[in-house]
């Protein structure tokens, strides 16, 4: 008597496993595809900030962990720095690297049309030259706007002193990427004795500031300058006065690097006779 139902119910019951099996599959299928495409979008998202990868034109997929590069670059160290780029992202395994090296290799030219990768340069130029300009002892009364495009930089707004003014530029004209620097600041026309009394307010806000803010700003302004390796210089700070040491390759580039260092604020004086070339 009760076969029929019986037969129903089994055979309900095995056709709702399979829709939860096939669901499951489908689930996690459709999750590999997404963790996929993303890995994909963070490798060629690199490649094209990278200046020595995003004028090639380099081509990702990724299949469960292994990623596959194709494409033409004009260097060997090129086509190793694709291939590590590509190990560096999460989840990716192993790389198969299929990149050609073609010393005549001549990337193809956008219509006027700017990439990715020089909007973010001219990002970080902008944002180095601010935050230079904000540890420099002439940002007492400064109020500048930086605009940088294709490396090229304008500086617009107002300063406390024809010394701020220059030393804006200047501080611009020697940061990294900077090609020419369009200075349109103007000094702010203050009553007499403003700027001085501005300038002793500096120094005397100078003693409180701490020895290792400074030893940070002044890390940054070297690294952040080109033509000073920054990397290469040692800082240290004790009561305002900055010592720097480690190697140079010249007179200039040790000249440079006090001049930086000088115009940082807090900085009462510099020690540079450790700096050796």
């Amino acid at each position: 008597m009760h076969t029929q139902p019986r037969t129903l119910l089994l055979a309900s019951s095995l056709a709702l496993a399979i829709a939860t099996a096939s669901g499951g599959a489908l689930a996690e299928n459709m999750s590999q595809d997404i963790t996929e495409a993303r890995q994909e979008s963070q490798i060629s998202t690199a490649y094209s900030i990278s200046p020595y990868l995003r004028a090639s034109d380099l081509k990702v997929s990724v299949d469960n962990g292994k990623a596959t590069l194709s494409g033409r670059v004009t260097e060997e160290a090129n086509k190793e720095l694709a291939n590590e780029i590509a190990l560096g992202v999460s989840g990716i395994d192993s790389v198969t690297n299929n990149i050609v090296v073609d010393a005549e290799f001549t990337p193809s030219k956008s219509s006027g049309e700017r990439s990715f990768g020089d909007t973010i340069d001219d990002a970080s130029t902008t944002a180095a030259i601010k935050s230079k300009l904000l540890w420099s002892r002439h940002a007492e009364g400064m109020d500048t706007k930086v605009v940088t495009r294709d490396g090229k930089v304008t500086l617009s707004g107002t300063v406390g002193s024809s010394e701020a003014l220059e030393h804006a530029a200047s501080l611009a004209m020697s940061s990294n990427g900077v090609t020419a620097v369009d200075n349109q600041l103007k000094v702010k026309a203050d009553k007499p004795g403003m700027v001085d009394s501005s300038k002793q307010a500096a120094s005397e806000a100078g003693d409180d500031i701490a020895d290792s803010w400074i030893t940070t700003k002044v890390k940054s302004t070297l690294l952040y300058s080109r033509n000073v390796g920054g990397t290469g210089i040692d800082v240290s700070t004790e009561n305002g006065v900055v010592t720097l040491s480690g190697k140079v390759d010249d007179s200039a580039e040790r000249a440079l690097a006090v001049k930086l260092t000088e115009n940082v604020r807090g900085v009462r004086s510099v020690q540079s006779k450790a700096l050796t070339f």
